[in-house]
């Protein structure tokens, strides 16, 4: 089929063999590339009610139609498998540069199934895998790893071959159940723990080498699409928006709203937002923006800390949501040390969200007397300390690297933990914007934001941010272009560029016949569909569709709430609207 290479690499890690499995036009026709195809392969490959840590469980790596290609925003892959962190499906993608030589290797997805019975590294090729033996990587941090799988790992016989390499740190291996997968250094598949299950493989870092390209079923369609496109939207004000400040700029943005999660969920905005905005940080401080390959926004942050404690340091960041974590939630005042608390996480391998939040949280339960623990707001180096902890699996930490639940349980602060199915929230207090409310609740692998990003159309007043009526059908039509998007990979900042018609038009230059607006739609569906039904297997129940009793109980200081029978009015249009039982099971 145009548009994919009809082939999946499938690495058998306990045998140290590996399969390149053919795949029928039927198959992609139904399902696409990325998540689509991905989580297909997850359902019929894992069993039922596997164990996330256990060899049972896959791990599916996969790129999209436009990786490789001319397309704008599309450097991207995917990872897929079933979260440690959650229990229920787990989806992360990152961008960069790493993600084209993924998908020159010439597989539309690299699934890896076993574990090793010693620490290894893979090199995944056109014609299929080598196993190296990778004892001495063990324990280094992301950034030394990358390094050396690169210089070690690469096959001299393909000089002239794109190479990446993806790779987790210190913290998968303690078995922290928010590891992360990351490449190029700082980018990273972050969200609910695909490194640590990486991890449990016993895999360290795996080098992609290749030469192949997809074939358009119109090349010179899309060559004309992707110049089109470019002339249309690189002066836009959105692209000129990131470039000039990435996602630093919704500091500004969320505290003006009132919506900036801050003080472990108790308000909704801090004194401090100033000192810790965008235009802050790149006035003191050398910042540069960055950008991914085939990219014209760059809304990467290249910094180099000019003052400060960690004076000198350079990184890509902190995005938005790390400033929300460490400045919001646990009130640090200092762009330079949000700054280090990002490179600490990224170089031992675990999200920031999950971190930020844990950390928060803590420093309540030592409020509480509930635990021995020196820790204050605003504190940063206590909060350091307590990463390095986390990633270690010491005292206090050893607890919260087990995530939000086992944490909140142990310490008797069920009430007090802001999650949902085990995740927490993004930088997007849904008592301001109602619609994210939503979004957190039916979002499959906990409390994420970017499964329909539906703070943009709130804040920028497409629909008002405190009703509750319409919110859902509004929602899934963003949920489902941006679903649209994971099959390809494309990225989320591209969304406003990418409506459907354009998706349309570049998908059936690239692709062919069959990508009508109508049709991408009920693909979307279709694997919406699977998706949950992915989630109700492993034992989802319709109480995980709800947010928080403190989110839905306390109003914040603004007098901004959002009722438990707001919730239940847009739970229940969005059930409706998807053709679902109100259970939340589609039919």
């Amino acid at each position: 089929m145009k548009g994919f290479y009809n082939r999946i690499l499938l690495v058998d890690l306990s045998s140290r063999s590996f399969t390149i499995v053919s795949l029928p036009d039927e198959l992609l026709s139904v399902w696409l590339g990325g998540k689509g195809l991905a989580t297909r392969l997850l359902m019929d490959l894992n069993p039922a009610g596997v164990e996330p840590m256990s060899p049972e469980n896959h791990l599916i790596f996969a790129t999209g139609s436009f990786c490789g290609t001319s397309m704008w925003g599309g450097s991207r892959y995917g990872v897929f498998t079933k979260s440690p962190l959650t229990g229920r499906y787990c989806e992360s993608y990152s961008g960069g540069k790493a993600p084209e030589a993924m998908d020159a290797a010439g597989f539309d997805a690299i699934v890896l199934r076993g574990a090793a019975d010693t620490f290894m590294a893979l090199t995944v090729h056109a014609d299929g895998c080598v196993f190296h033996d990778a004892g001495e990587l063990w324990g280094k941090d992301s950034f030394e790893t990358e390094d050396l799988a690169l210089e070690r790992f690469v096959m001299p016989e393909l000089p002239h071959a794109r190479k990446g390499a993806v790779v987790i740190g210190p913290a998968s291996e303690q078995g922290v159940r928010y590891g992360i997968i990351s490449n190029d250094y700082w980018r990273c598949a972050g969200r609910s723990g695909a490194g640590t299950v990486m991890a449990a493989k016993k895999i360290k870092a795996i080098v992609f080498q290749g030469d192949r390209k997809r074939e358009p079923a119109n090349p010179e369609g899309v060559t004309e699409f992707a110049k089109n496109f470019m002339l249309k939207n690189r002066e836009g004000a959105g692209v000129k928006a990131y470039k000039a400040y990435g996602t630093t700029m919704m500091v500004a943005i969320m505290n003006t709203a009132g919506a900036f999660p801050a003080k472990y969920w108790t308000q909704g905005t801090c004194d401090h937002w100033e000192k810790i905005s965008g235009e802050t940080y790149h006035r003191e401080h050398h910042v540069t923006p960055h950008a991914c390959a085939k990219c014209f926004m760059a809304c990467g942050r290249m910094a180099t800390l000019a003052k400060g404690r960690h004076k000198g340091l350079k990184l890509e960041g902190p995005e938005y949501e790390t400033i929300y974590a460490f400045g919001g939630l646990c009130m640090i005042e200092e762009m330079d040390e949000i700054a280090y608390l990002n490179d600490l996480c990224d170089r031992l391998g675990m999200d920031t969200i999950t971190a930020g939040n844990l950390c928060a949280f803590a420093i309540e339960a030592a409020k509480r007397d509930r635990i021995e623990l020196d820790i204050d707001y605003g504190n940063a180096r206590a909060i350091a300390l307590l990463i390095e902890q986390i990633a270690r699996r010491e005292g206090i930490g050893a607890v919260l690297a087990d995530g939000i639940v086992p944490a909140a349980k142990a310490w008797g602060l069920e009430d007090l933990a802001v999650h949902v199915k085990g995740m927490e929230p993004a930088g997007y207090d849904p008592r301001v914007l109602k619609g994210m409310g939503l979004t957190y609740a039916i979002s499959d692998r906990g409390a994420c934001h970017l499964r329909t990003t539906f703070y943009k159309p709130e804040l920028a007043k497409m629909i008002p941010a405190d009703i509750v009526e319409g919110k859902a059908a509004m929602l899934i039509d963003f949920e489902d272009r941006l679903i649209i998007f994971d099959t390809l990979v494309l990225c989320r900042f591209y969304r406003d560029m990418y409506d459907w018609q354009t998706l349309s038009q570049g998908m059936t230059e690239m692709i062919g016949e069959g990508c009508s607006a109508e049709n991408l739609r009920a693909t979307a569906r279709r694997i919406r569909n699977l998706v949950r039904e992915f989630n109700i297997r492993e034992g989802q129940t319709p109480d995980e569709d709800l947010l928080p009793k403190r989110l839905l109980e306390e109003a914040l200081p603004s007098g901004h709430s959002l009722s438990s029978e707001e919730m239940a009015y847009m739970l229940a249009d969005y059930y409706a609207l998807r053709g679902w039982n109100e259970s939340g099971a589609p039919s």
